[in-house]
């Protein structure tokens, strides 16, 4: 298996391991036993349930004092603040305490609601991620991110609380819808754009094995994106500065999530945004044409949307970036490409020049 360690140790010792491999649950009790674990409790979702938590926890039970399985629906929707109530009672109720571990079994959301509940119940207990999406695998799960929304917009209640361990095991991915696949591909193209050309090489080169899952390639682009943003997240563990970058596509990307009432995806509405993102940056002279139109081909390739609905209008998009997580003192901070593996943080971008940018994407 491909080990991946994540180094934070500035005020306390908060490193972690990211497990990489193929069909490697059998390994899973031998890796959780590298940790103490007290009392055990599993959060899923009903999906994923069915398809891999079953497995995990008859594992679980032959090694682990594993207490229990706490399921919900899946979907963006269940990321709020009552879920997340709902979820502390019910760990009260099977007598969970300070020396419990929570173990999220799942995708994105659930990996940052279990984050999220490990992080504030009875002060924090130890967390563990076992992603199954290619998303979770490349971006959530790295970083110690977690949170809720709120209607006014994605991720505004959270903490960032790392989790003792990480389980990644790429065959999770034989069951995942293909829209779910290209949901994470999004980022790993994201990764390449920002801070690694020969990764982006790599990509234009693989597009084909990668949509087939090739094993092997699988185990190569989560390894490399979860080597990336650790470069990242060990530099700037709390987004003070560096760690701002990761946001490149999103700025735009979470307005057309929220105008869209979360019908488009996270990976869709991202891509949209990292191809806008790039026209900002050639029509501020920060790029040059062709750099944009890698990009642009690139997500393309993977069949990932370079345009904007038809149904979403520029101005609604705009209006959701009055209220956006990197604004400081009133003032919206871009994440511009000046080239393939390189990036600027840029503040003084025009909403007419976004919007003008937005309507030429819908009309092509």
């Amino acid at each position: 298996m491909t080990r991946v360690e994540v180094s934070l140790k500035k005020l306390e010792d908060r490193s972690y391991t990211i497990h990489i491999g193929y069909k490697c649950l059998d390994r899973l009790c031998e890796i959780l036993s590298e940790i103490p674990l007290n009392s055990v409790f599993v959060i899923t979702d009903r999906n994923v349930e069915k398809l891999w938590a079953g497995k995990i926890i008859a594992l679980l039970e032959k090694r682990f004092p594993y207490r229990g399985l706490i399921s919900v629906e899946p979907g963006e929707e269940q990321k709020n603040l009552l879920t997340i109530e709902k979820l502390a009672r019910k760990l009260v109720s099977m007598k969970a305490d300070r020396a419990s571990t929570i173990i999220a079994v799942g995708g994105g959301v659930i990996g940052d609601i279990a984050g999220f509940l490990a992080s504030i119940f009875l002060r924090g207990v130890s967390f563990i991620n076992i992603p199954t999406t290619l998303l979770a695998q490349v971006d959530s799960s790295v970083g110690g991110k977690t949170g809720v929304d709120l209607p006014e917009g994605k991720n505004l209640v959270g903490t960032f609380y790392q989790p003792v361990l990480v389980f990644a095991d790429v065959d999770f991915l034989s069951t995942l819808p293909h829209e779910e696949f290209l949901n994470g591909m999004s980022e790993v193209i994201k990764y390449g754009i920002i801070m690694d050309t020969e990764f982006f090489t790599f990509l234009e080169s693989n597009v084909e094995k990668i949509l087939e899952k090739e094993p092997d390639i699988l185990i190569k682009i989560v390894s490399q994106s979860c080597k990336l943003k650790r470069e990242i997240v060990e530099k700037d563990e709390k987004e003070a500065g560096l760690r701002r970058i990761l946001n490149f596509g999103h700025t735009i990307g979470h307005s057309i999530e929220a105008a869209s009432n979360y019908r488009i995806k996270h990976g869709w509405a991202v891509s949209m945004g990292m191809v806008a993102a790039s026209y900002l940056a050639l029509e501020y002279g920060m790029t040059e044409p062709e750099e944009v139109k890698r990009i642009e081909n690139l997500i393309d390739r993977f069949g990932l949307p370079v345009c904007v609905p038809e149904d979403l209008t520029a101005d609604e998009i705009v209006q959701g970036l009055t209220y956006d997580k990197k604004m400081v003192d009133s003032k919206l901070r871009w994440i511009l490409p000046t080239k393939i593996g390189s990036v600027n943080v840029v503040e003084g971008i025009k909403t007419d020049d976004v919007i003008n940018v937005l309507r030429r994407l819908k009309g092509r």
